[in-house]
């Protein structure tokens, strides 16, 4: 699917001399050797509960009424186990949903029929390295990559994206998506609502030309600050509604963005009623009245309809705030200022108010479901255990030499890793994470944005999160909404702030990634590694 791309050339057209290359590759400035191999063989000594194959192909879809629109989606097909275990989506370029529990042992066979090099990434799993999706083992157009792993995590909503380097966000815009929903015995006892009652919501924003077709950057500045897209998708299509009962209803919310953040709230100013995040269940249920949402994050929520009536109408949206994107991204892309951005300055810019979706009251019917205040025991964590919790590891996320977005002023650099990235298995750890905006030269200090933090592997605790920076508004409107309860993969880390997370590393050594899920600063090189060693 090559209509998405803008290729080198237009890079140069788009950009003067002093920015060119900050719109280039890492790769084209300097390359990396892949010294690895992808794993194409199953293991005869590994016996699966569950052998599923999966394939990323190039489909037509209906997004938009009129044309089908060209994507690439994922499809698969159980070929030992529950058939329960997988459930394809009918004219969506989303899914397909795995549905698995803790012990489960599961063998993926993904074959890639796309006419990239990809592999794919499962989002939140804690898994062996070799199975996790690093892009040093991507696979060609026609070859297979066969993991094999035991889920070892908690009850919860994860997901599953292509993980390659430079190309992430194209493949992952392009509308390779799925959901990997884990259940666990804990969970069962709740009796939360469930089948048609329980609902996955997965956001996202998209861009189509006059016959429907998906348009990737506008210009080269949507590849400094991130890409965003003209209409708001939910579940694979526009203006998305659900026509529900007056009853309560179970619904878990992804952001699947490349890089907007939203402000999730009930229209009629309901508080929204969490039980989970990313990594599962929290201990107690939180309200909040609004929610903040970065790209990759996960929301696990009760909505309570029961008070409603026939005729009523809810809507999720997403509150105004001030632009988070400062210095030459607020120059060249934001507040208000699209038309120098390649946009049309009245389509939505990140922090306009949005409609997400809409929900409609069909009809009157009883409702029994109760929610306990207590709803999980999981497992609990001190961060004075940690080996280094007087002297945290620290992780500066800004800009750095030539305009690219890096970590401690590096970029990636696919199969090395820095002293100060290299750990110990059996251990934890807290690392902290640095938002100032800053960076070597006069555009580090000039850049400031939100950066969404994913770590791979490992599910952590937030242990704090501190503003001191030049950004009030925009830390005054986002920090009610943060929820640091419970076990996350994936935070947000606002211009100005500082953030502590706890770490635990065990099972597997190896090499892993963390990076900023802003997928287009990831695609430039936000990305390192770190390695588990004995």
């Amino acid at each position: 699917m090559k209509n998405y791309k803008i290729n080198r050339k237009d890079f140069l057209k788009y950009s003067s001399a002093p920015f060119a290359l900050a719109f280039l590759p890492a790769t084209f400035i300097s390359a990396c050797e892949n010294n690895s191999k992808p794993n194409k063989k199953a293991d005869l000594d590994f016996s699966p509960d569950i052998e599923i194959e999966l394939t990323a192909q190039p489909a037509r879809v209906s997004i938009l009424p009129g044309s089908k629109t060209n994507v690439w989606k994922f499809s698969g097909e159980v070929i030992k186990g529950s058939k329960d275990s997988l459930k394809n989506l009918d004219d969506n370029y989303l899914g397909p949903v795995f549905r698995v529990k803790t012990g489960d042992r599961l063998r993926v066979r993904f074959k890639n029929e796309v006419d990239e090099a990809t592999i794919v990434h499962w989002h939140g799993l804690h898994i062996p390295a070799n199975m996790d999706g690093h892009p040093k083992y991507v696979i060609e157009k026609g070859e297979e990559y066969v993991y094999e792993f035991e889920v070892m995590d908690r009850a919860g909503f994860y997901w599953f994206h292509p993980h390659p380097h430079e190309n992430t966000g194209p493949q992952v815009y392009s509308g390779l998506t799925g959901l990997f929903i884990i259940s666990d015995n804990e969970e069962s006892k709740l009796n939360l609502p469930s089948g048609e009652d329980e609902i996955p919501i997965v956001i996202q924003d998209r861009t189509f030309d006059s016959d429907n077709q998906l348009v990737y950057m506008n210009s080269p500045m949507d590849r400094m600050t991130g890409f965003l897209g003209e209409h708001i998708v939910v579940n694979g299509k526009k203006n998305f509604s659900l026509d529900l009962d007056s009853k309560t209803y179970r619904l878990r919310l992804l952001n699947g963005s490349n890089s907007r953040v939203y402000k999730l709230a009930w229209s009629d100013g309901t508080p929204l009623t969490v039980i989970g995040t990313d990594g599962g269940l929290l201990g107690k249920l939180v309200q909040k009245d609004y929610l903040t949402f970065g790209p990759a994050e996960r929301f696990d929520i009760i909505a309570d309809f029961s008070k409603k009536t026939p005729g009523d109408i809810v809507k999720l949206i997403s509150l105004p705030f001030p632009s988070p994107i400062s210095g030459m991204g607020g120059m060249m892309g934001m507040g208000r200022m699209g038309m120098m951005h390649g946009r049309d300055s009245n389509l939505p810019e990140m922090g306009d108010e949005l409609n997400i979706l809409s929900i409609n009251i069909r009809n009157s019917v009883a409702n029994n479901f109760k929610l306990p205040s207590e709803i999980s025991s999981f497992e609990k964590s001190d961060p004075n255990d940690a080996i280094n919790y007087n002297n945290p590891r620290r992780f500066n996320l800004g800009m750095g030499g030539h305009m690219r977005w890096t970590i401690n002023n590096k970029t990636f650099e696919m199969n090395n890793v820095a002293k100060w990235e290299k750990v110990k298995l059996n251990t934890t750890e807290v690392w902290e994470f640095v938002n100032g905006g800053g960076g070597r030269g006069m555009m580090g200090s000039m850049m400031e944005m939100p950066h969404p933090v994913h770590i791979h592997n490992t599910q952590f605790k937030i242990i704090s999160r501190s503003y001191n920076g030049n950004s009030d508004n925009v830390w005054n409107t986002f920090k009610d909404g943060f929820i640091d309860d419970g076990w996350k993969d994936s935070f947000l880390l606002l211009p100005g702030t500082s953030v502590k997370v706890l770490l635990q590393f065990k099972d597997y050594t190896g090499m892993y990634l963390y990076h900023c899920h802003n997928l287009e600063h990831e695609d430039m090189g936000m990305m390192r590694n770190y390695l588990i060693e004995e």
